[in-house]
């Protein structure tokens, strides 16, 4: 019979999704749709004092933004105290476990102590064989280790890994206040969910042999388990905000599209072939395990940016318009997604394309599209605004006016015309144009600003900057 694969992923709801853990959630998400197993998502929030509803919240939103959806779940640890205590008070009465009644006060200076004495600064195991507890104390559990011996097992990433017992401590299970520790409910947690594949990162190995006594002591079958390399900044060291890594809703507020993002995280680590760019199905058709790199994979903003730009120009428009939207309201360009001409706005996303690396920068070039008021650049209108230009506008008022079809070609024609009779370049009339019709120097070419902002904003906008010229001349004078 075949297995299904069962792979999880288990944020602790402390704070923002950030893009280790997202890559994680991502290598797990692609091996369950790669194998057609299930991806199961739980919140570890035990930690009462840090945990957050608002956290959990934020967690949904950037897997959702993401296209990483969850077969069951989110589960809360918090919701499952009653299945951990069972667990533990199981193995107490197995002999795997027992009951700890120092206090932390005690485990401290014993602590303390032995860092004195150049010793490791594990637990004595003085409760170990406890004859006569202290009636005035609540215990924790503690696992019962063994002394000696060693834990091994087989890291689908890193191969053959083993561990001496006798470095390994009598870990705590279960706190004086029936509150899981971290080890002991992943353990769990991973048991009754039918967990068939641990796939984390390589922070984890330490805690693996410890988990595994759990699970040899609760008698259950061992899963898979493969740790995927941290991810380091330019400079080798642990990747943080320095090195333009921060929370994944962070940069879809900086204008990166969740494609772009998810390309760049499966190829942090992970490759196949010589290919760079990815689609979704592409990833999940070809995304291995085996293919992981064991080396840690090194954050690069400048390839992060590079993708993104790749994605703004291929994306088709009413997905790159799904995306871009929140910006433009947020930039105050628009006030809701209802009162947009959808067409207008492809029609004005295709001409910038080409000059957008992120949704913030494709946000500011369309501006001038859908502004009914053209502030004028100081110095692009100090040197295209001038007396020289008003015939060339007037002109060109007057020509595109009679136009039966107002289009880029029929706009070029014009153009060509005027140039003919004018001897001049191009520049000199299609500048002092842009100024009029954007604002500044620089946008996408002429003709096509003009066919897509339509013959009325166009005739509009040469007729103002007609009259800022003539009053600009008469405040002069």
């Amino acid at each position: 019979m075949t297995q299904t694969i069962r792979v999880r992923f288990p944020p602790s709801p402390t704070g923002h999704l950030h893009i280790g853990g997202v890559r994680t959630a991502l290598f797990n998400w692609l091996y369950a749709r790669h194998c057609g197993g299930a991806f199961v998502l739980r919140m570890e929030d035990t930690d009462r004092t840090r945990s957050t509803e608002e956290s959990i919240q934020v967690i949904l939103e950037s897997l959702t933004w993401l296209g990483i959806d969850w077969d069951e779940g989110p589960y809360r640890q918090t919701e499952r105290l009653e299945i951990y205590q069972a667990h533990a008070y199981r193995l107490v009465e197995a002999g795997q476990a027992y009951y700890c009644y120092c206090s932390p006060q005690e485990l401290q200076e014993r602590r303390e102590e032995a860092l004195r004495r150049g010793e490791s600064p594990r637990y004595d195991r003085r409760c170990r064989d406890l004859q006569h507890p202290p009636a005035d104390r609540k215990p924790a559990i503690r696992l019962k280790a063994p002394l000696e011996g060693q834990t091994r097992f087989v890291d689908l990433i890193h191969g053959e890994l083993t561990f001496e017992n006798s470095e390994l401590d009598d870990l705590i299970i279960l706190r004086s206040d029936d509150t899981p520790t971290y080890n002991f409910a992943v353990v769990v947690d991973d048991v009754t969910m039918q967990i068939t594949h641990v796939i984390r990162g390589d922070d984890h190995i330490p805690n693996t042999p410890r988990q595994i006594l759990i699970y040899q002591a609760l008698d259950y079958p061992l899963p898979e388990f493969g740790h995927v390399s941290m991810i380091l900044g330019s400079d080798k060291g642990r990747l943080s905000k320095r090195h333009g890594a921060t929370s994944v809703l962070a940069y879809r507020e900086m204008g990166y599209l969740p494609e772009a993002l998810l390309n760049y995280l499966a190829r942090l680590g992970w490759a196949h072939g010589d290919q760079e760019i990815f689609t979704k199905e592409e990833l999940i058709a070809q995304f291995s395990l085996a293919e992981l790199n064991k080396a840690a994979a090194i954050f690069n903003p400048e390839k992060l940016l590079w993708l993104n730009a790749h994605y703004l120009r291929t994306l088709p428009s009413e997905r790159l318009m799904h995306e871009l939207l929140p910006h433009m309201i947020r930039a105050g360009i628009v006030k809701s997604p209802d009162e947009v001409d959808r067409t207008y706005l492809a029609r004005a996303v295709d001409s910038v394309r080409e000059r957008s690396k992120t949704l913030v920068e494709m946000t500011q070039w369309l501006r001038f599209y859908f502004t009914d008021h053209i502030i004028y650049d100081s110095q692009a209108a100090a040197k295209f605004f001038t007396a020289e230009s008003v015939p060339l506008l007037a002109r060109l008022v007057q020509d595109l006016e009679g136009l039966p079809i107002f289009d880029e070609a029929s706009i070029e024609r014009v153009f060509q015309q005027l140039l003919a009779e004018s001897g001049l370049k191009l520049g000199d009339i299609a500048q002092p144009a842009r100024v009029a019709l954007t604002g500044g120097t620089v946008s996408p070419g002429i003709h096509e600003v003009m066919a897509i902002l339509g013959r009325e904003r166009v005739l509009s906008r040469l007729r103002h900057a007609l009259e800022w010229i003539a009053s600009s001349a008469n405040r002069v004078s």
